[in-house]
């Protein structure tokens, strides 16, 4: 393909992402990638680069077209402005690519050249742009995450324009982080270690791991690793009765009967039947035994009840990785950023706090519930967990500086009684971990 083409499919692509039934960003690439198998690797890798650079600078894009020329973006606009600021191409180098021949884009506008000379001396960053536009975040979301962020917001928020690294979570029932680092440098791929997780490995490069003996082995799994810590912080034993409450694809079980060293049980529970159906995949590959799946209805489904009113019923851990907005995944999922609405995250504050106190019934006393999300808004994290415990007055939070001294023999990033994780900060997405006791 040339450049041309290339931008004239990113650019595609983008304006399929407009659609208000639009699936997720990776899911429009994927197919796309699936239906033009003639695109090499190279010309894949340069139009998902421009792709994904349009989604994570959209902000600052948008305020040089009203800037230029006022009124809304078009992604045609958006991509010609980030060829010369992001990508540094000046107004002669761009119009070849703009040549309306066989599969590039139609040639340059008149007002699209003006604004290319009035940018030829710019840059993407402007000292005169609102903090949210330099932090390429949605306007309406400013004094959200100024209560979390307070004078850091700028530099918070920018981090999620960055591209997320790969992490991978050691399986231990299979291999010693060294055995999987050795294997998966016989292939190629290096690693190292992350951070804060003991289990944790970050690829050194972005290499594809599904054809790897390593991966199909079950000695790796692909997890983020702030994600890894908030299964850690669990601290679920050996012989444990669990309940991953919204299990998803089984990421979190897995971290757990990992930890649990395949003893005890942990019942795996969705509202979709497919994501669990892609979580025994992963169980087999791991060569995880004693988890179950289980399909529920709703937070409210008839199995929740019933267990809690067994003298038996209780469970030892309740992990509660709650549905958000995602606002911690942007790094991965930059789109996300500009489709969330006010109403998503009313919605999803009250279905947090439903299935918050639905789950709370299956901890047995002296259990712990567990509410972990991958959002930074306050009102998915603190709110909620303050929310919880003025009205359940049975349960009680274990600070978290406290729970981390116990699993990971470390001292805690935070002394606050939450945590938080951010990209800035610790290099991971961004996360919402509480922990939870109920009284005896």
């Amino acid at each position: 393909m040339t450049p041309g083409a290339q931008i004239a499919a990113a650019i595609d692509l983008l304006d399929q992402m407009d659609r208000p039934d639009a699936p997720p960003a990776d899911k429009v690439l994927s197919d796309w990638n699936r239906a033009n198998r003639y695109a090499g690797s190279k010309d894949r890798n340069a139009i998902a680069s421009l792709f994904y650079a349009v989604l994570r600078y959209r902000g600052q894009l948008d305020w040089w077209i009203k800037r230029c020329q006022g009124g809304d973006g078009q992604n045609r606009h958006r991509m010609v402005i980030w060829l010369t600021l992001g990508e540094g191409f000046s107004m002669e180098e761009i119009k070849p690519f703009f040549d309306g021949e066989r599969y590039n884009p139609k040639p340059l506008t008149p007002a699209e050249e003006r604004i290319l000379i009035e940018l030829s001396q710019e840059k993407l960053d402007k000292s005169c742009q609102p903090d949210m536009t330099q932090a390429n975040a949605p306007l309406w979301l400013e004094e959200n995450f100024k209560t979390v962020f307070g004078e850091n917001i700028k530099q918070e928020l920018s981090a999620f324009c960055e591209e997320a690294p790969v992490d991978l979570r050691v399986n231990t029932l299979k291999a010693s982080k060294e055995e999987a680092k050795q294997a998966l440098k016989e292939e190629g791929i290096e690693t190292a270690d992350c951070d804060y997780s003991p289990f944790g490995l970050r690829l050194e490069r972005r290499r594809p791991l599904s054809g790897t003996k390593a991966f199909k082995d079950g000695l790796v799994e692909v997890q983020d690793e702030g994600s890894q810590l908030a299964a850690i912080l669990a601290d679920t034993k050996p012989g444990h009765k669990v309940v991953d409450f919204c299990a998803g694809a089984g990421g979190k079980s897995l971290a757990m009967g990992a930890a649990m060293n395949n003893t005890g049980r942990i019942i795996a529970c969705d509202v979709s039947e497919g994501r669990l159906k892609r979580a025994a995949i992963r169980f087999k590959r791991a060569g995880l035994y004693m988890i179950e799946r289980r399909t529920l209805t709703s937070e409210r489904d008839k199995w929740v009840k019933r267990r809690s009113g067994r003298m038996d019923g209780g469970f030892d851990r309740v992990f509660v990785d709650a549905p958000c907005t995602g606002t911690g995944t942007w790094r991965r999922n930059p789109d996300q950023k500009w489709k969330l609405t006010q109403k998503d995250v009313e919605e999803l504050a009250t279905l947090q706090s439903s299935i918050l106190d639905s789950a709370c019934r299956l901890v047995v006393p002296g259990g712990r519930l567990i509410y972990v999300t991958c959002s930074i808004l306050q009102e998915e994290n603190e709110a909620q967990v303050e929310r919880f415990l003025k009205e359940n007055d049975n349960f009680f939070i274990h600070p978290i500086k406290d729970v981390w001294k116990d699993t990971l023999g470390s001292d805690c990033p935070t002394d606050k009684d939450y945590l938080r994780l951010t990209p800035h900060a610790h290099g991971t997405d961004g996360f919402f971990v509480a922990v939870m006791g109920r009284k005896l």
